[in-house]
């Protein structure tokens, strides 16, 4: 089973976790079948962490999980501390594929997006 794990950094404020738990409903009800269970972890300062997400996603029988880092720059969250957490799992179950995409930032359609943001003001 092919999932999906969208990482964020987490929040005191618990509104903005829950945003990003809004965002995955949405993003799981229109996978189009390509995965078949999307969920969110985070880095810090909200539940569940990376590896506790990761360790969800196997208990529910993925066996290819695509982590995506919703982040916007190459800092050391993406660059380091992320891959940090993924190693940890992908060491525990070397039968699973875990594959880290690339963050939020670097996506081809982040220019067209935020231009078209702007034209809506």
């Amino acid at each position: 089973m092919k999932s999906l794990l969208l990482v964020a950094h987490g929040s005191r404020r618990a509104e903005s976790n829950d945003e990003v738990r809004e965002l995955v409903s949405r993003l799981e009800t229109n996978a189009n079948g390509t995965f078949k269970r999307v969920a969110c972890a985070f880095l810090e300062l909200a539940q569940p962490s990376i590896p506790d997400g990761l360790r969800q996603a196997i208990h529910a029988g993925a066996d290819e999980i695509i982590v995506v880092p919703y982040f916007l720059s190459a800092g050391r969250h993406v660059v380091t501390d992320i891959p940090g957490e993924v190693e940890v799992v992908r060491a525990e179950y070397p039968d699973v594929t875990i594959k880290l995409a690339a963050y939020l930032g670097a996506a081809a359609g982040i220019v067209e997006l935020l231009a078209g943001l702007a034209e809506q003001v």
